[in-house]
């Protein structure tokens, strides 16, 4: 009986536990799903995958948001036109928080923060300076920034202007004048729906709020939503790392003196693999930042004076003009007018770097230079001056091992007398004989 009682509480006690984890997975199922991504960092291509993938399992999950803490400095016009393509073609509501404090959505930051479908920002952060540039970096001319500007009003025009006369004014001054807000002046103009201090008062003051998607209006529920972080892939994360100007020039550096040091001593694989592959990468970066090529003129004479000196008894002089081609030629790829802050290359790193290859280059190639110009020693003739030890003498004659090989030699005529045992130095060959005298 005892036994029976025993097994029947266990019964009771096993459904008890499933009940209650039933009742829990069910509880967790009922509560709305809000997928969070952080986007900080330029907007490039790598961003936009990001965003794409970020709203692609929004909606395979049947999110009832999607919040993109957004923190940049601007970017690609190009890129944040599909961005805004995509998240106005989201099925899952769109938010866009600029976040954290001190954050800012700059210049292709902006537009993308009036697209989403509710907008929010931090306390101290800021939203803005909005000026389009040309695709090389440069200052646009009066006609085509016109244009360029137009253009991107025209493209944020539709989701500023329901927000009224105030709100469209800040934005087409952002980008005509390059102006700026601060979180409470944009809320102010209407421009921003919240100004919240983090995620969770964010879904407090999103819930009940109404949104317009493109099949209609929806009322967003979040008040007691969970949130499900999706973070940057590895690759996602390495291919935006790859747009950051500085890592571009270093790579830039390192592999194009690779290849040549592979180019002035074949024979190896090392270099020119190392070379070629950092050569590739930078390239990938470059085709994405906003760059001069004109620089890269004086970036391949930099690298044709380093070897020319090697060449030309100029003690150096070609070597320091290799170097300043280097750096004027890296700012001028990296640092020309009008180019934005976050895409110009370290000044100090690249003078660094140039001091440095120079050096390394010209060391290298002056040490290939004194191997070529040393006089080579074959045969017997390179044993003078070599040392070794006596192994039998008898008066003026013996035989000594020099370089693990035992020869027959003699006695110079200014040399001490010579015992066994003793340590001896060649001063010459003479036919198969060493001339030898005691060390």
């Amino acid at each position: 009986m005892k036994s029976i009682r025993r097994t029947f509480i266990l019964i009771l006690a096993l459904f008890s536990t499933l009940s209650v984890v039933f009742q829990t997975v069910r509880a967790q199922s009922d509560e709305p799903l809000v997928i969070v991504l952080t986007a900080d960092g330029p907007i490039m291509p790598p961003m936009l995958e990001y965003f794409k993938r970020g709203i692609e399992a929004a909606e395979r999950e049947n999110a009832e948001a999607l919040i993109i803490q957004l923190n940049t400095p601007g970017g690609s016009l190009e890129t944040m036109l599909s961005i805004i393509k995509e998240i106005r073609a989201s099925e899952v509501p769109v938010v866009v928080y600029v976040s954290p404090r001190n954050a800012f959505a700059g210049s292709a930051g902006a537009p993308i923060t009036f697209a989403a479908h509710a907008s929010a920002m931090a306390p101290e952060t800021f939203i803005g300076a909005s000026t389009p540039i040309d695709q090389s970096g440069e200052n646009l001319t009066t006609d085509a920034r016109e244009k360029a500007a137009n253009a991107t009003k025209a493209a944020i025009r539709p989701y500023v202007e329901p927000r009224g006369e105030k709100a469209l004014a800040l934005a087409e001054s952002m980008v005509d004048e390059a102006a700026a807000a601060t979180a409470e002046e944009a809320l102010e103009a209407r421009l921003i729906d919240f100004v919240v201090d983090n995620v969770d008062d964010l879904l407090e003051a999103l819930d009940g709020f109404t949104v317009q998607l493109s099949n209609g209006p929806r009322t967003l529920h979040t008040d007691s939503a969970r949130t499900e972080p999706l973070a940057m892939t590895f690759i996602e994360q390495l291919l935006l790392f790859l747009t950051n100007p500085n890592i571009v020039f270093t790579l830039l550096s390192v592999g194009v003196t690779a290849i040549l040091i592979e180019i002035s001593s074949p024979g190896g694989w090392v270099a020119g693999f190392i070379g070629v592959v950092c050569v590739t990468v930078a390239l990938y970066g470059i085709g994405l930042l906003s760059v001069n090529w004109f620089g890269v003129l004086f970036l391949v004479t930099s690298f044709v004076l380093f070897i020319l000196d090697i060449k030309a008894p100029t003690h150096g002089a070609l070597t320091a003009a290799g170097v300043a081609s280097f750096i004027v030629g890296a700012l001028v790829l990296f640092n020309s007018p009008g180019v934005p802050e976050f895409q110009r290359v370290s000044v100090p790193l690249v003078i660094g770097v140039g001091i440095s290859l120079g050096l390394l280059f010209f060391g290298i190639l002056m040490f290939a230079l004194r191997a070529q110009h040393t006089p080579i020693k074959m045969g017997a003739e390179s044993y003078a001056g070599m040392t070794g030890s006596v192994k039998s003498w008898h008066e003026a004659s013996g035989q000594v091992l020099v370089d693990s090989e035992l020869w027959s030699a003699e006695k110079s005529d200014d040399s001490d007398s010579i015992r066994k045992g003793d340590k001896i130095e060649v001063v010459k060959v003479d036919g198969l004989k060493l001339i030898v005298k005691k060390k």
